[in-house]
């Protein structure tokens, strides 16, 4: 079965105007009619690092939860944000990045990969006390552009390191838009049978004329968990290209109904989350 994630909290967190909480919160209310298995709805790290965030506690009190079924999912870089996430009932998922650069490492979460792991452990003791789940992204998880070792092995090694740890859910993230089909394939098609008890999922940033032979690549190597937003807004500054931002849920959304899988989305919800994000991004 497919899960969609929207994440609307990679679309806003970088985006130039400041966005009020109200008006984020009438549209992360209609996206939860949507359907989505999922909302990445936002983050709790340094109001300095990331301004846009500083309201994520405000915006969620916000919510209308009652008659969704679609999750929450959080963003944290820290055991700080990870406590004040995991002691809030309406969050399902904690979200960490963990990069395989440590350029990126550093410049995310201003830690050493070694010690990203060591957070990790206690993040995953903290959300095994207070029933959360964590879901780990594995930053430039399709390459590296500080000139750092990349390959598959390295992915493979870092999922292994991740295993006693307990992760259940990985996602790979196409940080700066550097992921092949074939290297997508390549990569599912060697964990996901090579760690069956971890779901692993893709968060891709991509151009316009490029996503549909990447998520095509993803599902056929078995993967059937998707980060997507709407209008395809957000993505990573790093990739210095106008063009590189996430992979437009509603381009997701037409390719299962092509490929005839059903999705059980609320049409009109989604039309409306649709008309909603020209009056958010602005």
């Amino acid at each position: 079965m497919i899960k969609l994630i929207e994440c609307p909290r990679d679309a806003m967190q970088g985006w130039p105007n400041y966005i009020p909480a109200s008006v984020k919160a009438a549209y992360l209310n209609i996206l939860l009619q949507v359907g989505f298995d999922t909302l990445d709805f936002g983050s709790f790290v340094s109001p300095k690092a990331i301004p846009q965030m500083q309201d994520t506690e405000a915006v969620l009190a916000e919510l209308d939860l009652e008659n969704s079924k679609t999750k929450l999912l959080a963003i944290v870089a820290n055991l700080r944000g990870a406590e004040k996430a995991a002691s809030l009932p309406e969050i399902t998922y904690l979200g960490f990045p963990l990069s395989l650069s440590e350029t990126f490492q550093l410049r995310n979460t201003n830690r050493t990969i070694t010690q990203a792991f060591e957070l990790l452990a206690q993040m995953q003791e903290l959300c095994s006390r207070q029933n959360k789940i964590l879901v780990v992204y594995l930053s430039m998880g399709f390459g590296n552009p500080y000139a750092e070792p990349w390959n598959a092995n390295i992915v493979l090694e870092f999922v292994h390191r991740l295993v006693p740890l307990g992760i259940k859910i990985i996602s790979l993230a196409d940080t700066v838009g550097l992921a092949t089909p074939a290297n997508i394939y390549y990569l599912f098609s060697e964990l996901i049978p090579t760690f069956p008890d971890i779901a692993f999922g893709v968060h891709l940033h991509a151009r316009p004329d490029n996503w549909e032979e990447k998520i095509s690549a993803a599902y056929n190597a078995g993967c059937f968990r998707f980060d997507g937003a709407l209008k395809g807004f957000g993505g990573c500054p790093m990739a210095k290209d106008d063009l590189v931002g996430n992979v437009a849920t509603e381009n997701l959304i037409r390719y299962f109904q092509n490929i005839n899988l059903p999705l059980k989305l609320n049409e009109k919800a989604l039309n409306a989350a649709l008309a909603q994000a020209a009056a958010v991004f602005v």
